[in-house]
């Protein structure tokens, strides 16, 4: 699933060994299946991994995988290239950005994946962008505006009429949506 090259595993080591506690080494995706996505490399203590991590055993440590992040880690690699500089680690993980939505996804991940999949291109029309803020315990979707629907004089319509309507037509889950941009600043709003 990931590919950590032997320079990669070499370089890793050579990072854990000048750590003063025992660790291994853990890789997450932050904010994944959204374009805001990030794969991260952490050091990861002995009492810090968990039972829902997938390990993967190298000669000399233990790569631990969030579980939530395996599917947008599907094809990644790990790689050190060495310079005249001495290196650089560099990670690829071409599924990270990817909405990944099945019968077990989260509920984050169903939203983002309608976000991303069908709202925002409609929005791109006019210079606009929205993303998931948060879900509140009680089902609610609060979001971000950007762009052009940032102080847009029909983001309530579009919010109402358009938004929630299609989340809580495709995401049964959810209650409703709410809006946390604050559109007092309309300079680059798409209707004024």
């Amino acid at each position: 699933m990931i590919n950590v090259t032997a320079t990669a595993q070499e370089y890793l080591f050579e990072l854990i060994q000048k750590k003063d506690f025992p660790c291994d080494i853990r890789i997450f995706v932050s904010d994944p299946g959204t374009p805001k996505a990030e794969t991260c490399l952490a050091f990861c203590k002995e009492d810090e991994s968990l039972t829902s991590d997938h390990e993967i055993k190298f000669e000399n440590f233990s790569l631990y995988i969030e579980e939530r992040s395996l599917s947008f880690l599907e094809d990644a690699e790990v790689n050190y290239d060495k310079d005249n500089f001495g290196g650089q680690l560099t990670i690829k993980a071409p599924s990270s950005r990817v909405p990944k939505i099945g019968e077990d996804a989260t509920l984050e991940d169903k939203v983002n994946y309608v976000l991303y999949d069908e709202i925002n291109p409609q929005l791109a029309a006019h210079g606009g962008n929205v993303q998931l803020e948060s879900i509140t315990d009680d089902g609610m979707v609060v979001l971000q505006f950007g762009g052009g629907c940032q102080g847009c004089g029909m983001v309530d319509v579009t919010l109402k009429e358009g938004i929630e309507k299609t989340l809580m037509e495709k995401v049964p889950d959810i209650k409703g949506v709410k809006d946390v941009t604050d559109h007092s600043d309309n300079e680059n709003a798409y209707y004024k």
